[in-house]
């Protein structure tokens, strides 16, 4: 079995820099981490991790809770954050809580007793002061919670610059498709952005929430059908997540309603699936993996004890395709 010094003398390195390479302490070019890497590789090295965890009183796992792993958005962040975190030496904890509070409260009790050394949560059943009470480092996804360091997109400007353009191509009779606007999450800002942009421009927009369980694509298919039925005259729609747009295709090709010509469509997030749908998606786009990138930074400098900054708030960009 290959020992730490049998990977030194094959990286060409000391064994200091085989363990820092390892514990993710100290300056290391990328070079040589990926060379300590390959090489660790080559030789099947497996570092004894719970002597690891014990030497320097970390586990190096983070907890990550999510509403599901079957949304794309959701897949898309998780493997973004899993790459960054990777990086750095951590492996990933994922919680899918269905946005169930009991799931939820079980999964953060679960990190908790296993010793995460942080966590992202980007499930927000649960009220702020079970937030508060954690002890982990925490950083939160689009819910601003007490002094708990968040990540998110200029949601009220993807919100702006999705009726700006819809009203730019004509559009007057415009509907708007949101999640549960009871819910204090940072991504209704959306909702704020659009209807006080058209409202400034004399456009009083049909807003449409849907049910509990945002997430529930047959809910989504029953919203779109009811909005189409009582407003057969709309000619925009801006939905406020990609997967909900494409269910607007969805069922305005069931109907023979035909996008862009009759009905354009905006949506948001800019997911992959958002250029392969036919017709191509117009979408604002967040910055997926910028977004990941810098909650893994943040979450890492808060278990190092470092201060870092508490609103981090990333620039939307407006992606026009085929649905305008």
């Amino acid at each position: 079995m290959a020992t730490i010094k049998d990977v030194a003398e094959k990286a060409g390195v000391t064994v200091t820099t085989v363990s820092r390479v390892l514990n993710n302490r100290g300056y290391i070019s990328e070079e040589t981490r990926e060379k300590v890497y390959r090489v660790m590789r080559e030789m099947q090295y497996q570092p004894n991790e719970i002597a690891r965890s014990l030497s320097r009183k970390k586990t190096m796992i983070l907890g990550m809770i999510i509403p599901t792993i079957a949304h794309p958005f959701f897949a898309e962040l998780t493997n973004y954050i899993e790459k960054h975190a990777s990086k750095l030496g951590y492996k990933i904890l994922l919680c899918n809580s269905r946005m169930d509070q009991g799931k939820e409260k079980e999964y953060i009790d679960m990190l908790t007793s296993n010793r995460v050394d942080g966590m992202f949560m980007s499930s927000h059943t649960l009220e702020v002061d079970e937030y508060k009470k954690l002890k982990q480092p925490i950083i939160t996804f689009d819910r601003r919670i007490a002094d708990i360091p968040y990540v998110s997109s200029e949601n009220e400007q993807g919100g702006i610059y999705a009726a700006e353009l819809l009203l730019k191509k004509g559009c007057r009779r415009i509907a708007h498709i949101t999640g549960n606007l009871g819910l204090d999450l940072l991504s209704n800002q959306r909702t704020n952005g659009f209807v006080k942009s058209l409202r400034g421009r004399g456009v009083e927009p049909i807003v449409f929430e849907l049910g509990p369980d945002v997430f529930d694509s047959e809910g989504y298919e029953r919203v779109i059908t009811e909005l189409l039925e009582q407003y057969p005259d709309i000619d925009g729609i801006f939905a406020s997540g990609d997967i909900l747009a494409m269910n607007v295709i969805k069922v305005c090709m069931s109907k023979g309603i035909d996008i862009p010509g009759r009905i354009k469509l905006i949506g948001y997030d800019d997911i992959e699936m958002a250029s392969l749908v036919s017709p191509a998606l117009t979408t604002i786009r967040q910055p997926l993996e910028e977004i990941a990138k810098r909650a893994v930074q943040l979450l890492d400098g808060l278990i190092r004890g470092e201060e870092v900054q508490h609103d981090n708030v990333l620039p939307v960009t407006l992606v026009e395709r085929s649905t305008t």
